[in-house]
């Protein structure tokens, strides 16, 4: 991994989910980029593999392991950053909870006469709530220093019903509406606010699923390109919104799907 390319030098960036998937490749290139990064996740180990990848390349950074869609969790989070770095500059929430969730509850990704009032509230829980949570931790930070950029990672699905995943795009519709509401409130305290919308990226998150783009005919359905994207190629999205060269970006929405949104 190649480092100091230099757009986010002396810059400290929080980064969740930071163990797989868009947050692990937003851990890496934040590194890369000069940053001083802050990796959480639920699970510590994972963490350690992320934070160990970033060390060997000359990396600066610590993980914290923590359940963020708990009230709280992410106090500790940005206090712990705060002891450590005197400041946060750059907020990624990319934790989440997507189609691998059907494993682990089922009925969970399915459609809402299927939901359970658990499963509902366990989608808004980890997709929304800790959006939520993540930011309002954050934002007396960046008050103070009067300046900060918070990219929260969405989801197509966020743009539009679909025939399944209701609880899942019911929160992601939420989170983009959500990153508007902050810009337009804390604009004024020099804080940025932006939201990215991802189409089907080859992570973890929707291992069930990636075996449509095996055939072309379903991939092409999926994304006119025929594949699903690469976390990096989110990861470069989140870089270039949380960076100064998206100056004058607040309240937008970036979609990086493809093409699979064109057509709608």
């Amino acid at each position: 991994m190649e480092r100091n390319m230099g757009r986010l030098t002396d810059k400290v960036a929080v980064i969740t989910g930071a163990s797989s998937g868009i947050g692990r490749a937003c851990f890496n290139l934040f590194s890369a980029e000069g940053a001083r990064v802050v990796g959480t996740s639920r699970t510590k180990s994972h963490l350690d593999d992320a934070l160990g990848e970033i060390s060997k390349a000359g990396g600066e950074g610590f993980v914290v392991a923590a359940d963020i869609g708990d009230s709280g969790a992410m106090d500790n989070v940005i206090a712990v950053t705060i002891e450590r770095y005197g400041r946060v500059d750059i907020l990624v929430h990319a934790a989440g909870v997507g189609y691998a969730l059907k494993d682990v509850l089922p009925g969970s990704m399915g459609a809402a006469n299927g939901l359970s009032d658990g499963n509902w509230r366990e989608v808004m829980r980890v997709d929304l709530d800790a959006c939520f949570y993540a930011a309002r931790a954050v934002l007396p930070h960046m008050i103070e220093q009067g300046s900060g950029s918070i990219v929260n990672v969405a989801s197509i699905f966020g743009l539009g019903g679909t025939a399944d995943a209701h609880a899942y795009s019911s929160a992601k519709a939420a989170v983009v509406n959500f990153t508007r509401s902050l810009c337009i409130a804390y604009a004024k305290d020099g804080i940025r606010a932006n939201s990215l919308c991802p189409g089907f990226v080859d992570t973890p998150m929707i291992a069930s699923m990636i075996h449509h783009f095996e055939d072309e005919s379903t991939a092409t359905q999926l994304s006119p390109m025929g594949r699903a994207g690469r976390p990096i190629e989110i990861a470069n999205g989140c870089l270039f919104l949380a960076s100064d060269e998206a100056s004058y970006c607040n309240g937008s929405t970036l979609v990086i799907d493809g093409g699979t949104t064109a057509s709608v």
